[in-house]
Parts: structure tokens; sequence; C-alpha cells
């Protein structure tokens, strides 16, 4: 029993392409936004490192100095 592979028309074809790139495209979104998280986050950190590790010092500058 061989099954014959199906011709698509130019429609359903079109269609196909069509998905296709809207599913690349959602792809490429769902990569830039979780870039875009890692920056912010890592921005966030390094800004709080800043703060732990600069209001002591400063606090300990101007307490004991």
């Amino acid at each position: 029993m061989v099954v014959a592979k199906q011709k698509m028309s130019a429609k359903q074809r079109e269609a196909k392409i069509q998905a296709a790139k809207e599913r690349e495209e959602r792809v490429a979104a769902k990569k830039k936004a979780a870039e875009n998280t890692k920056k912010v986050l890592t921005v966030i950190v390094c800004v709080i490192l800043v703060l732990a590790l600069g209001l002591p010092t400063m606090a300990l500058a101007v307490l004991g100095g």
C-alpha cells in the first residue's frame, strides 16, 4: 500500500510559507525579548552590588572619620 504525496495548490503552498515566516518572526521576537530581559537583569544586579558595596564604605568614611 503506497500513499502518493498529494500536490499542494498554490494557495496551500503560500499559506504554508506564510505560517513558517510567522513562526520564525515569533521565535525571533521571543529571543530578542529574552536578550533584553537578560540585559536588564544584569544592570539591576550591578546596581545592587554597587549600592551594597558603596553605602557601607561611605557610612564608615563619614562616621569613622
